[in-house]
């Protein structure tokens, strides 16, 4: 039996990298999965996988950012398979500089893709979830249903040159705690994974101009050589992570194993926070 049949997993940013990973190792384990990008195009290439494993999956694209987004995302999983049980908030991008030369356009920017977009994706999902018991009488959930946040070590440590990233991050840790506080007599768990240096896009080796394109402004992304040989020094296990060692973290959390851990954040570093 896999631990997550019958339960419907909703997870932004899933068309590539980290959250894709998620997104497959959940249909893995049984859940049917509502997947966001922002682009169709890696969205339905997620969706054909999972569904190529036998899984079931939709995607419903957009930003994350925008105000009607969750209630589209959320409503668009209840249309087609009738429940939410566990929200991935995984979306997001950077957008680096020194304090100096940061915009408030880049500040706004950097908060609202990974600390507002979850808060208005939690009282999106709470709620139908308070809907759901009203309507059960106060019966007791067969279940925990979950929420993952993806923080970095950038927001429990600081980063240089990434001040809008390492506030926001550090702000989705508060708003995890406090989440999984106020969600707990729902059997509700909230909790983070905080990612060290994963090998996606965003960090691998700068060849050339690296960029990924968000609303229609490119942002360089990738690292130089050295600061990569400077990680896999300062990282005990001597390698980045793979999205599919980061995807295990959130899986764990969401699964059963998992329903009596809340308010936590696991960092996910291969042991840089020691």
């Amino acid at each position: 039996m896999k631990r997550l049949a019958g339960r419907v997993a909703l997870v932004t940013g899933a068309g590539r990298g980290i959250g894709r990973s998620v997104a497959l190792q959940l249909a893995g384990e049984g859940a049917k999965i509502v997947l966001n990008d922002l682009d169709d195009e890696p969205a339905r290439e997620a969706v054909s996988l999972i569904e190529a494993h036998g899984g079931e999956a939709r995607a419903v694209t957009g930003s994350v950012t925008d105000a009607q987004f969750p209630e589209r995302f959320v409503e668009g999983a209840l249309d087609h398979f009738g429940a939410v049980d566990i929200v991935v908030n995984n979306a997001g991008y950077v957008w680096n500089s020194l304090i100096e030369l940061t915009s408030d356009e880049q500040w706004s920017a950097m908060i609202d893709v990974h600390l507002t977009a979850p808060f208005r994706m939690a009282r999106q999902v709470v709620q139908h979830w308070k809907q759901a018991a009203a309507r059960d009488g106060g019966a007791k959930a067969a279940f925990q249903r979950k929420i993952v946040n993806v923080s970095s070590i950038s927001g429990t440590h600081g980063a240089a040159g990434q001040v809008g990233y390492s506030s926001a991050k550090a702000g989705l840790i508060g708003l995890t705690k406090s989440l999984a506080r106020e969600l707990g007599p729902l059997r509700v768990n909230v909790n983070a994974v905080a990612f060290g240096w994963i090998e996606t896009r965003l960090t691998q080796e700068i060849r050339g101009e690296t960029a990924v394109n968000v609303a229609g402004r490119e942002h360089r992304v990738g690292m130089t050589r050295a600061a990569l040989d400077d990680l896999r020094n300062r990282v005990p296990l001597r390698r980045g992570g793979s999205p599919e060692e980061a995807a295990g973290s959130v899986l764990l959390l969401c699964l059963p194993e998992s329903d009596y851990i809340s308010g936590q954040i696991v960092d996910v570093d291969g042991g840089v926070a020691i």
